[in-house]
Parts: structure tokens; C-alpha cells; sequence
């Protein structure tokens, strides 16, 4: 469970309610599907996992983003049953969107855990290639969770306005990631020193779908007017750039992150803002040796220590970190700056300075 963001407040506005309300409605759907795939002999053991993979753990950032939206925007302090479905309904997305770029990115840990296809290749361990065999049955699992993303968010008893303002937001989402992911994957083993191309993967692949859409979709279901649209998308944007900057700096230096973690993004040579930072910094025997381990699939430990050494020292990291604080305070002016109901801008403040924390 992620700490409470703000733990003093009471219902609706606290924060860690809202996350039991929509882990409530995760674990009904989720257990009525696997008792409808049991009743048609259906194999369980797709259901089984991604109910997993699911309520196992995360930050739940865009359902609680959806949620303060509709604070934000002056929805009624009793939080309509549909608001925590829709909001449910983008977690499932969120979690097709991660089960997905697993498989892309070949990483064998989330959360602490193997990822959805290392999980199937061991539970199937049996079969001759178990290693593709897990990678194909990790991107149905990742299909079936869009679906059924789709159907939460059917249920969910909007109005006509608010359907077209949810499938809009949702289709939005979805095309963002999309461009992102495929932008990464085509700067991938050719990071170059590009600091606004590393910028631009961020805002398509992370800030969109992670922040700023959730907000947004929360606030339309409440009926925002432009102006509280504008003013949380320039909260969003500030924050989901600072948010994704921060982890780039924990998947590489931070202790949240397991040994293999740490090594991933080095040993792929991903297009990130602090690789580009550090490239375009290097010079010399030092810009040798850096693009050397980059993108080196036999990298070990040693020579991930040394490229996190040579970021410090060619100040990658103290720029990165700046540019975190920096869109921190962007953030935060932002919220100063709407017109608000007070609780909500209280949670908006509480959750930039939480998930842009950059300490290891």
C-alpha cells in the first residue's frame, strides 16, 4: 500500500479511502470474472494472474488523480459510485499499459515481483520455450486488461456527457502511450545527447496518460469549466514530467529499485533524460568510455557502478534532480494559482511533494 498522502483528512477527501474504494471494485470484478471463467470452463489461470498482478501493489496515481479532478472541478463531496469505477477502469488500463511495455522492454521485475510473462513462463515451466510462451501470454493478458477496462468503464452508469467526455479521455490515453512507447523503442541502443527528444518520449509515453488525461477525465466528470481545465493541465503536465524524471533517477541510483532494475535501462541503452544529460556532458576519454557501457547487454554490476559514477561526476544527476524540483515548484505554483475548493488543493500540493521525492 503507498503511504496515505494526506493522512489527517477524513472522507471524501482522504486520499487512502478513495484507493480502498477502487481496490473494492478491482477485487469484485476481477473475482466475478474468474467465477464466470470457472462456470464456462474457461482457463482461470488468465484471470488468476492479472487478478495478481492487479491488487498486488502500486501507486494507483490515476485513479487518485481521476478522483481529485472531480474534487477539483466541484463534484459533490459523496463520491459517486461511477467516478471510483471510471477511476478503477484506469487502473486496469494502467495496468495493460505496464503489462505491455514488460514485454517490450524485457524486464523481469515489477513492483518486487517477476513481470507478467517471467510469472507465466515459470507457472507453465513445463513447456519447451516457457520464455515465449510467457512473453505471448503476457501481451493477451495486457489485451484482456484493455477490454475489460472498456467494460468497467461501460458499467459504470455515466451520463451521455459523461460517456463522450471518458471515451475521448480514454482513446486519448491510449494513443499518447502508444507514440511514446513507440518512440522509446526507436531511440533505444542509440541514446544520443538530446536532451528535448528524451523530454518528448516522457511527455508522450508517461505525462499524458499517467497525469494529466486522469485529472482531466475527474474534472470533466464533474463539469469543469476551461479555465480549471487549463489550470490542472499545466499541474499535470509540470507534474507527470517531474514524476517520471524522478523514477529515470531511482531505476539508476535509487534503493526502491531491485539490482535488476538498476541495470535495465544501462544495459538497453534506453533514450532517457539523464542518459542524454550525461552524454551531452562527457567529453573526452570519459564520453568514450560512458557510450561504451551504454546499450551493452553484457554490462554487470561493475560497469553499472561506473556509469552511475560518471553521471554524478559529469553532473547528470544534479541537473536531472534540478529539473525535477523545478517542475515540483512549477506544479505547486499551479495549484496556488486555481480556483479550487481548498481540500483539493491541499491533496494536489501533498501529491507533487510525495512523488517527486528524489531521495534514494
Amino acid at each position: 500500500m503507498v503511504e496515505p498522502v494526506c493522512a489527517e483528512w477524513t472522507v471524501p477527501h482522504d486520499m487512502t479511502g478513495v484507493r480502498d474504494r477502487v481496490d473494492a471494485v478491482l477485487e469484485s470484478f476481477l473475482s466475478e470474472k474468474a467465477r464466470v471463467a470457472d462456470r464456462e470452463r474457461l482457463p482461470t489461470d488468465l484471470v488468476d494472474a492479472l487478478h495478481s498482478f492487479v491488487c498486488r501493489g502500486g501507486k494507483r496515481i490515476c485513479p487518485l488523480l481521476c478522483v481529485l479532478g472531480w474534487f477539483a472541478a466541484g463534484g459533490s463531496d459523496r463520491l459517486p459510485t461511477a467516478v471510483v469505477r471510471v477511476a478503477a477502469a484506469l487502473e486496469l488500463q494502467h495496468a495493460a499499459v505496464l503489462i505491455h511495455r514488460d514485454v517490450i522492454e524485457r524486464r523481469l521485475t515489477r513492483r518486487g515481483f517477476p513481470t507478467m510473462s517471467c510469472a507465466m513462463a515459470d507457472r507453465f515451466a513445463h513447456k519447451p520455450d516457457r520464455e515465449r510462451f510467457g512473453r505471448q501470454a503476457a501481451v493477451l493478458l495486457g489485451d484482456l486488461a484493455l477490454a475489460w477496462s472498456d467494460e468497467l468503464l461501460c458499467s459504470a452508469h455515466l451520463s451521455a456527457r459523461q460517456r463522450a467526455a471518458a471515451g475521448a479521455a480514454m482513446s486519448a490515453m491510449r494513443m499518447e502511450v502508444v507514440y511514446g512507447q513507440y518512440l522509446e523503442v526507436r531511440a533505444a541502443g542509440d541514446p544520443v545527447a538530446d536532451l528535448e527528444r528524451a523530454l518528448e518520449i516522457v511527455r508522450y509515453k508517461t505525462v499524458g496518460y499517467t497525469c494529466e488525461r486522469p485529472l482531466q477525465l475527474g474534472a470533466r466528470l464533474a463539469g469543469a469549466d476551461e479555465n480549471t481545465q487549463a489550470a490542472l493541465s499545466v499541474y499535470a503536465r509540470a507534474l507527470g514530467e517531474a514524476v517520471h524524471l524522478t523514477e529515470d533517477l531511482h531505476r539508476v541510483f535509487g534503493d526502491r529499485a531491485g539490482t535488476d532494475s538498476r541495470l535495465e535501462d544501462l544495459r538497453d541503452g534506453r533514450h532517457t533524460a539523464l542518459v542524454a544529460s550525461a552524454l551531452g556532458r562527457a567529453v573526452g576519454g570519459t564520453a568514450v568510455e560512458l557510450r561504451a557501457l551504454l546499450g551493452n547487454p553484457g554490462l554487470d554490476v561493475r560497469g553499472a557502478t561506473l556509469c552511475r559514477d560518471i553521471m554524478t561526476e559529469v553532473g547528470a544527476r544534479e541537473e536531472i534532480e534540478q529539473m525535477v524540483a523545478l517542475r515540483r515548484e512549477q506544479a505547486l505554483n499551479a495549484v496556488d494559482d486555481m480556483h479550487v475548493p481548498a481540500p483539493a488543493r491541499q491533496v494536489l500540493r501533498a501529491l507533487a511533494e510525495h512523488l517527486t521525492n528524489t531521495e534514494g
